[in-house]
């Protein structure tokens, strides 16, 4: 399969989460809680994206299919954007702006607390995602600062684990491919030592 054509689709298939967000809002389609679906959704999507950009390695180790790395970076940016709306969803049609409550809350309630700390450290990934940053910081210095997409995406899914009350199936579908992924690296790892 063609790198370009796989990328293109791809972007494309990245932004359906957004456009169905878009049409339900303005078909009255969100719900009874419209906040709720807006963050839950882009909370999903964000989740998708990390496990997805961790899937890149693997999966080109696997396959010996070593354009899949031209991907990786978008599938984290869009991770990052959907964290984007997911954050911004909370600040402002969840709090209205209101810093004291968002302070109290990051304070008070562990979910947000990690979910934060998981956003603060996706900025610096995202600004250091272009070639020139790369070249800027010196390849390896840049492979250790975007390490930090593990300790990111264990806090997302912690955020989901924490955040949800009853039913924790899909948290749990989340820390399983997790595991997974973090353990295959692990496990490759040890094989090449």
């Amino acid at each position: 399969m063609n790198i370009n054509r796989l990328k293109a689709a791809l972007f494309l298939l990245a932004l359906y989460p957004l456009a169905r967000l878009l049409v339900l809002a303005f078909s009255d389609g969100l719900g009874a809680n419209p906040i709720e679906f807006i963050t839950r959704s882009t909370g999903t999507w964000t989740l998708v994206g990390l496990m997805l950009t961790l899937t890149v390695t693997p999966l080109r180790k696997i396959t010996g299919w070593h354009q899949l790395l031209r991907i990786r970076r978008m599938l984290g940016l869009f991770s990052f954007f959907y964290a984007s709306l997911h954050f911004i969803t909370y600040i402002w049609l969840d709090q209205f702006f209101d810093f004291s409550a968002i302070l109290h809350d990051i304070y008070k309630r562990p979910f947000i607390t990690v979910g934060f700390v998981a956003f603060l450290l996706l900025i610096p990934l995202a600004l250091t995602s272009s070639n020139a940053m790369i070249r800027r910081l010196g390849a390896l210095r840049w492979q250790k600062l975007h390490k930090l997409v593990y300790l990111i995406a264990i806090l997302g899914v912690l955020h989901y684990i924490w955040l949800v009350k009853k039913d924790l199936t899909q948290p749990l579908i989340y820390a399983t491919v997790l595991t997974l992924l973090l353990g295959w690296r692990v496990w490759n790892a040890q094989k090449v030592k």
